[in-house]
């Protein structure tokens, strides 16, 4: 088998950079470890910034977004003393829309459906071989039998615990990374979301955020220690958790209900660098992962994705390598910048395990500075909406 790109991942990044990329002319493979229905069961990330919007309008799948998706002109941000609104159409321009991760690769697979994009699923034993040469390969077992494609350009949008970091050797990679003594407990009700927009919530039990996924489908979070098990948080405490950290006018009007998905998310924030070695790139959660707190993580590979497939575009349609050659710097300074949001959001929200006096005075100075300062208001917005690409 022989192709121009081959991708490796088939979540929403690889999908929406092979959409691109097939777009112009590019040929795709798209390798994927597990199952389509695997793929679409995950529940996942819901914000969209402005240019991830953009973006997939310009792929031709942002139709079923606009139809619906929740757009969300701002964001509040309390500490049961303070309930301060960020508008982010008043401040910038811009909104985010709400329309779940699962929406956004249902709308890839379809339209990469209909181009007739080769996607093989359930590959396993994933090798890349020559990456730092003109010519490498990857080879993969389907369905007990040994393939092999060659091709130009390798990305690797297969997560953290794939194939495509490794590949690089380690004398030259370098990596940082921050782990968080807590996760976020998420659960998933059919319910009333409690409010129009999104709350997060710091409190002296610890962090919430009130989300939703639609107008009848609602998500929360409570921090929790990072040696909690899911199977220890029943419906009934987890609201109860939930009610005491968010301010009481929002806690006495919240609908509650069963969980139909619960589960616990570590936190950490983690960059490698650099994104490229030969003819191998980094895409989204292969290279970083930031803590959810900002709304980044999706909108962090959307990014690459945009630096990445003009890149490849310029190098395979028109003999220009520029692109190529600052991939990595052009996104890990994107990236870098999102990360600091996402820590000083972490920061500000997040209770920390035998943390000083000091450290709650500082969460409520911070919030008190956003009530106060239109500034500081607006460069929350320009940062949660999504800095330019």
């Amino acid at each position: 088998m022989k192709t121009e790109v081959v991708i490796i991942g088939g979540g929403p990044s690889g999908l929406l950079l092979s959409q691109l990329l097939n777009d112009a002319g590019v040929s795709t493979v798209v390798l994927e470890r597990t199952t389509r229905e695997h793929v679409l069961s995950r529940i996942r990330a819901g914000v969209l910034e402005d240019g991830t919007m953009n973006l997939l309008r310009h792929a031709g799948v942002g139709a079923r977004m606009d139809q619906q998706g929740l757009p969300h002109k701002g964001c509040y941000l309390t500490d049961n003393d303070l309930m301060v609104h960020i508008d982010f159409h008043k401040l910038i321009g811009k909104k985010v829309m709400v329309y779940g991760q699962t929406e956004v690769t249902r709308d890839l697979y379809d339209a990469q459906d209909r181009m007739g994009t080769t996607i093989i699923h359930e590959v396993e034993d994933v090798v890349i071989d020559g990456a730092d040469s003109n010519a490498p390969t990857v080879s993969f077992t389907k369905d007990g039998q040994r393939q092999q494609i060659s091709c130009t350009y390798v990305a690797g949008c297969d997560g953290f615990h794939g194939v495509s970091r490794a590949t690089i050797p380690a004398a030259k990679r370098r990596e940082f990374e921050r782990v968080y003594p807590f996760g976020w407990l998420g659960i998933l009700s059919r319910t009333k979301p409690v409010n129009d927009e999104l709350i997060y919530a710091s409190s002296a039990q610890g962090f919430a955020l009130a989300s939703m996924r639609s107008a009848s489908l609602s998500r929360y979070y409570i921090q929790v220690s990072s040696t909690e098990k899911v199977e220890d948080w029943s419906d009934d405490r987890f609201w109860e958790a939930l009610k005491q950290r968010l301010p009481r006018p929002v806690s006495e009007a919240l609908v509650t209900g069963p969980s139909i998905e619960k589960s616990i998310a570590p936190l950490r924030s983690f960059v490698s660098e650099p994104l490229r070695w030969g003819n191998l790139f980094l895409v989204g959660d292969a290279a970083h992962i930031v803590p959810p707190t900002g709304a980044k993580g999706l909108n962090l590979a959307v990014s690459d994705v945009f630096y990445l497939h003009d890149a490849l575009i310029a190098a395979l349609k028109r003999g220009d390598h520029s692109g190529v050659d600052g991939y990595s710097a052009h996104a890990l300074s994107r990236i870098w910048k999102a990360m600091r949001f996402s820590w000083q959001m972490t920061t500000m929200l997040h209770q920390f395990e035998g943390e000083d006096s000091f450290a709650p005075q500082m969460r409520r100075a911070s919030l008190a500075h956003l009530a106060q300062s239109e500034t500081a208001r607006r460069d929350l917005a320009e940062n949660y909406t999504g800095l330019p690409f």
